[in-house]
């Protein structure tokens, strides 16, 4: 308020904007008592009232502004002094105290504050090289929060019992130094994702009740040499410090991979450096007593061999798929603030979940739950586990028409990969047939065996093959040709024919060798110098084309001997779009299995799309 009424009473009073030649005639008619200059602006006071414009129409003017033109050349002056006029200037403007320090130093303090946002960000509170080198674990505190407990793992009691040992060492560490024992320094835990690793070290860090540093592998590792080693450097202080102590280093294998590959630098590249510092940490002249590093990793068989050697990672525990009653305990776990229906039975979906691991068991009964809550029920029933478990397994069913003649033709593709199923003797037995498109696939068959199987036999691994084939023979059968929905069937095939004669050494021509690489290991051919000789990898090709020609031409054989079944089995399809086990094989005029499948999509089939989108049938065995 104070500023707008000193702006309306103490504002100069208004000047009327002439034109200069008006303004050079009132000089010469003696009217102009004053004027201010500032540079060509020209600013002053008649001496009397004038009109401007010239006339009657022209406005009563007494104060006044002007610009003199910079091509002017009158002696303006001159004319001023002989008419008298009192003459005043007015230095041009230049800028402020508070302008001249904005110029002079703002880019300066620009740069440092930008400096010192990246310090920040970067982990340190003087400077950004300083925070380069600063380890990025965060350090979780069992008593605050949840504190997570072996009551929480399940599914892998052999593995928690080796565990336990590391706890009881942490909490009665003088039993053990008593007799000269020492902890391990570090225990490794491999296992195939979603198995439980990361929720394990978790436990252990509750059950211990000690400080626990949690960090990715990949945090260590930057552009700038030397800061993966300077991360863990101090991350192996402050364990130390608070010793006992846990570190966990989640997926390992970013920076433990072994030394000395195609991707090392003269072997002093940034990731091999953080290696030796963190073989250094494990097994150096101070030692590290009492803190225990704890390592995950998907891929074991490709770490360094110092990692693994006793001093540093002396335990290394295999985290497999939890077996049927390890099932039944991790969905005991999860299930625990899910309110289910009377008719769930968790024994029964835990058997038709075979190779399924506790991420995966989690995310079922997350998905069964949102289904009972999109069908605006107070419980999840058996119902949302069978759809949950089809959802996840083959995807959400697409709303597409298929027309008669392609239905017709994705029956016979999936009653043939059945039909074989259910003649070949130790087959798994059929869980469903269905034509209807899910996810990339028009068709699918689910076989599964009725409990977990660990070995494979050669008889079962051929049947398989042919099974394979089924949906390709039973096309070329009845149509006389055959659709790219057969892609994924000839990979699956192959893949699994290629093992058996280069990794199971089931092929009487090569004999018991192995020839191809284990899974989560690359070819080598090459490189290492111990490649099979081309004469031998053409013969592993000629046995795995006799493997899938012989498997083809038992499907085409057992399709042709049984035509009647499977046309009975196609109508029933065509007719039902989806058949369970025992709508399936009384179609195809069968009996039942011994162990009749419960009403449950199988986890231990996948389903193979074909290039069209077409047809699948049972993936390959577990040892793959």
């Amino acid at each position: 308020m104070n500023w707008l009424l000193s702006s309306w009473f103490l504002a100069p009073a208004a000047r009327t904007d002439i034109s200069y030649t008006f303004f050079r005639d009132q000089v010469e008619a003696g009217k102009v008592a004053e004027i201010t200059s500032t540079d060509d602006a020209i600013q002053g006071r008649f001496t009397e009232e004038v009109r401007y414009p010239p006339g009657e129409k022209g406005e009563p003017v007494t104060r006044f502004t002007t610009h003199r033109p910079s091509f002017a050349e009158d002696d303006l002056f001159q004319l001023l002094e002989q008419k008298e006029v009192e003459v005043s200037a007015r230095p041009l403007p230049g800028p402020s105290l508070m302008e001249r320090l904005l110029l002079g130093f703002g880019p300066t303090l620009l740069l440092v504050g930008l400096f010192l946002l990246i310090a920040r960000r970067a982990g340190g509170a003087t400077g950004a090289i300083t925070g380069l080198g600063k380890s990025r674990a965060q350090r979780y505190r069992p008593e605050r929060g949840r504190r997570v407990c072996f009551d929480d793992v399940a599914g892998i009691d052999d593995v928690e019992e080796e565990v336990a040992e590391i706890v009881d060492f942490l909490r009665n560490p003088d039993r053990y130094r008593r007799l000269g024992a020492k902890a391990p320094k570090g225990v490794l835990l491999s296992g195939p994702p979603g198995t439980g690793k990361t929720l394990l070290a978790r436990a252990l860090a509750g059950e211990a009740n000690v400080p626990f540093y949690s960090v990715s592998a990949s945090e260590f590792i930057e552009m700038i040499v030397g800061v993966g080693a300077s991360r863990v450097r101090d991350l192996f202080e402050q364990a130390k410090k608070d010793a006992p102590a846990i570190i966990f280093i989640d997926e390992l294998d970013s920076i433990g991979r072994a030394r000395g590959g195609a991707t090392s630098v003269g072997g002093h590249d940034e990731r091999e450096q953080t290696l030796n510092q963190i073989l250094t940490e494990m097994d150096g002249f101070d030692g590290t007593e009492g803190v225990v590093v704890l390592g995950a990793t998907n891929r074991p068989e490709i770490l360094d061999p110092a990692l693994l050697r006793p001093g540093r990672f002396d335990r290394r525990l295999t985290i497999s798929p939890p077996d049927r009653a390890g099932r039944r305990a991790i969905l005991d776990v999860h299930v625990r603030d899910v309110p289910l229906a009377d008719d769930v039975d968790l024994d029964a979906v835990a058997a038709s979940t075979p190779g399924m691991v506790g991420a995966e068991l989690q995310n079922l009964i997350n998905e069964a739950a949102i289904l009972a809550a999109r069908r605006s029920r107070d419980r999840v029933q058996t119902t949302d586990f069978n759809d949950a478990l089809e959802k996840i397994v083959l995807g959400t069913a697409r709303r597409i028409v298929l027309s008669p003649e392609e239905r017709r033709r994705t029956a016979y593709h999936e009653a043939g990969h059945a039909l074989l199923g259910m003649l070949t003797p130790g087959a798994d037995p059929v869980r469903k047939i269905s034509i209807v498109p899910r996810g990339h696939a028009l068709g699918v068959t689910f076989q599964s065996p009725d409990d977990d199987r660990y070995g494979y036999p050669a008889a079962y691994l051929l049947g398989r093959i042919a099974g394979a084939l089924g949906g390709r023979a039973a096309e070329e059968l009845v149509f006389g040709e055959v659709t790219t929905g057969a892609e994924n069937d000839l990979e699956q095939a192959t893949r699994l024919a290629r093992q058996m004669v280069g990794r199971w050494g089931m092929s009487p021509a090569l004999g018991p060798v192995s020839l191809l690489p284990g899974p989560g290991h690359q070819p080598t051919f090459g490189f290492d110098g111990d490649e099979p000789a081309p004469t031998t990898l053409e013969l592993l090709d000629a046995e795995v084309r006799r493997l899938l020609e012989e498997g083809a031409e038992r499907a085409q054989r057992t399709l042709a001997e049984h035509r009647s079944q499977l046309d009975s089995l196609v109508e029933a399809l065509v007719a039902a779009e989806t058949l369970d086990a025992e709508d399936a094989y009384r179609a195809a005029g069968m009996p039942l299995p011994k162990n009749p499948p419960e009403r449950v999509a199988d986890r231990a089939v996948r389903p193979v799309v074909g290039a069209n989108g077409g047809v699948a049938a049972s993936d390959s065995p577990r040892p793959s």
